[in-house]
């Protein structure tokens, strides 16, 4: 078992790809910037009006920003994993770390990390930046939930890169993971998440943006419903690993 884990060289190969492929390494970056720079902009805009200007809970709203990191998170995961079907890429990675499943393994440690630093970050940052703008209704970290949500907010994007990563493993295109998961978490999400009573409760984004509530949304607790986000991104980086191992470079 010792030989399909992780080592130090092939993780240090994972990050030189990663630093090395600008849409990948920038998609990176936007997770923060995004995150935090939209969350600033709407709090600035709308922090100081009528108290629910931005949403009726306040502690959802201070992650306001998230709905745009988000698709940073996936378009991050989707690139790192589709630049290994592109010109036999795939083929040389497996020359150099025969191993599939130390191969697959370590990629997808090394995107975790790096995302689960990225979003930390922007958790931290969203959540005081945000603040600072809002007045007289400014949250602080002391609060109830706060820093479970900043807590939540990193753990929901690092999940999210995951899930596009595995997906875009099985389908080996990153253009399909991303014609699939925006619209997915940007229209039928919305669309269907209306009814917290429902079936959207158990979407992806918005089971795992229940950690960012104040109030629990529908069936799922804020830990339940980063549960179900962490069964769709497992289930999603499982299937990648099968799929890396039985098909053809």
């Amino acid at each position: 078992m010792s030989a399909a884990l992780p080592t130090t060289p092939v993780l240090h190969s994972e990050w030189i790809k990663i630093r090395s492929l600008r849409g990948t390494f920038w998609s990176l970056i936007s997770v923060l910037v995004l995150t935090v720079g939209v969350q600033v902009l709407a709090a600035a805009a709308l922090g100081g009006a009528d108290e629910g200007g931005m949403g009726d809970d306040p502690l959802l709203a201070a992650f306001y920003g998230v709905n745009f990191g988000q698709i940073a998170a996936i378009a991050f995961g989707a690139a790192a994993f589709s630049a290994e079907f592109h010109n036999g890429a795939l083929r040389t990675s497996l020359t150099a770390v025969p191993d599939r499943t130390r191969f697959y393994w370590s990629k997808i440690s090394m995107l975790g990390a790096l995302a689960l630093v990225a979003g930390q970050l922007a958790g931290l940052l969203t959540f005081v930046a945000g603040q600072s703008f809002t007045g007289r209704d400014a949250l602080e970290l002391g609060d109830p939930g706060t820093v479970r949500a900043v807590v939540g907010c990193g753990l929901y994007l690092t999940l999210m890169t995951l899930f596009a990563a595995g997906l875009t493993a099985v389908l080996r295109s990153g253009v399909a993971v991303l014609g699939i998961l925006i619209p997915f978490v940007v229209m039928v999400s919305f669309i269907v998440g209306a009814a917290a009573d429902g079936v959207g409760q158990f979407m992806p984004d918005r089971a795992g943006q229940a950690m960012m509530r104040s109030q629990q949304y529908g069936d799922l607790g804020p830990w339940a419903g980063l549960g179900v986000l962490a069964l769709w991104a497992l289930t999603a980086v499982l299937g990648g690993w099968l799929a890396v191992r039985r098909r053809d470079a």
